[in-house]
């Protein structure tokens, strides 16, 4: 039986809190990973930032209404407030997005428990522990990894 130990990443790509938006999308886009733990000073584990939660940030972006006439672009509303949205988006942190409440697994768990969790919980990156040390990360791919020969 295979255990988090036997399919976990140990090289952990970490975020602090006040790690931008911009920064958290390129880490996540450059290394194709679905999310990163976020760590304090100490590297200690503070929460988990996923793709879901930049999107979920991106969803709040409100476009407004413009009609387009000849050459001419009209907006039905304040486009200032278009760029008070985008400077807001700009402005975000990790601190602003990442979640705290964090499902863990140690270097023993079964990965049939893994699979279980991420199916059931609808978590897919999840940080593998020894104690408050964060030693490796599993994401989808890693399990998906066992199956293949």
């Amino acid at each position: 039986m295979l255990n988090a130990s036997d399919i976990m990443s140990t090289e952990v790509i970490a975020v602090r809190p006040d790690t931008g938006i911009k920064e958290l999308a390129a880490i996540l886009y450059k290394h194709h990973i679905n999310g990163v733990p976020v760590v304090d000073e100490d590297e200690k584990l503070l929460g988990v930032v996923c793709e879901s939660d930049l999107i979920r940030l991106n969803k709040k972006l409100h476009i407004p209404t413009v009609v387009a006439l000849f050459d001419w672009v009209l907006y039905l509303e304040n486009p200032r407030k278009m760029e008070k949205e985008i400077e807001r988006i700009n402005a975000a942190t990790v601190k602003d997005l990442y979640t705290t409440e964090v499902i863990t697994v140690d270097e023993k768990t079964p990965v049939d428990e893994i699979a279980s969790i991420m199916t059931e919980k609808r978590v897919y990156t999840i940080p593998v522990m020894d104690g408050d040390r964060v030693v490796g990360i599993i994401g989808k791919a890693d399990l998906i990894r066992t199956l293949v020969p």
